[in-house]
């Protein structure tokens, strides 16, 4: 019985190899590059110290590069989705979090991340635009976490604000995304793009907390201190 089995088991091993041969190395990159997308995304949503528009920019240079069809729209939905999946994840912790004693806590410290002045404009705008103002919050660095605190201190209900966040969502995976395609198409090896891309989605991020450093209005305070 068990020379039996073993002779089969070596019968089998070179057919599983054949098999393994034949699977697309594409296939393989997919197979983990789209849950690892989704999950690093999510987390970035959650823990806003991941740049998550880095990763969406390399995922689309790679998909660029890539031959299977509708690689681009597996990026593009991938991302999308784990973005509102950690939205609307953050926003209902926040929720539950001003009812109780240690997500008060928690809240706190999510409310340290935004500059007041931030926090305040974020609230002025909520009040006159109202969930329009998602959209353009996750559109502009640093701008999802001040919108977000101003929607939780005005105790939105988490239905309109999923109403809002998905078309926010939809469209920062297409930014995002184009930024990768722009890069990829301009370099013959996926590492190029992907380093451009990475580079562009980090200037875009820092662009507003440079300006607010070294602009005129930086640059003033500082003379005055």
């Amino acid at each position: 019985m068990w020379t039996a089995a073993a002779l089969a088991s070596a019968a089998a091993l070179p057919r599983a190899g054949e098999v393994w041969a034949s699977v697309p190395p594409e296939s393989t990159q997919q197979a983990v590059g789209y849950p690892s997308l989704f999950l690093l995304v999510v987390l970035g949503s959650l823990v806003p110290v991941v740049p998550t528009g880095a990763l969406v920019s390399s995922a689309a240079v790679v998909a660029l590069h890539h031959t299977a069809p509708y690689s681009l729209l597996f990026v593009f939905v991938v991302a999308a989705s784990a973005a509102f999946l950690g939205d609307v994840g953050l926003y209902w912790l926040g929720r539950r979090g001003s009812h109780s004693r240690n997500g008060s806590r928690w809240l706190s410290r999510l409310r340290d991340r935004a500059a007041p002045e931030r926090l305040e404009l974020a609230q002025r705008k909520l009040h006159r635009h109202g969930v329009l103002v998602l959209v353009l919050s996750r559109l502009v660095p640093a701008g999802r976490i001040p919108v977000m605190l101003a929607c939780l201190l005005s105790a939105m209900p988490l239905r309109r604000f999923v109403r809002g966040d998905l078309p926010a969502c939809l469209a920062w995976a297409a930014t995002y995304q184009l930024i990768g395609l722009l890069s990829g198409s301009l370099f013959s090896e996926p590492w190029q793009g992907v380093a451009m891309a990475v580079g562009l989605a980090v200037v875009i991020s820092a662009a507003p907390a440079g300006w607010r450093r070294f602009g005129p209005a930086g640059r003033g305070g500082g003379a005055g201190a």
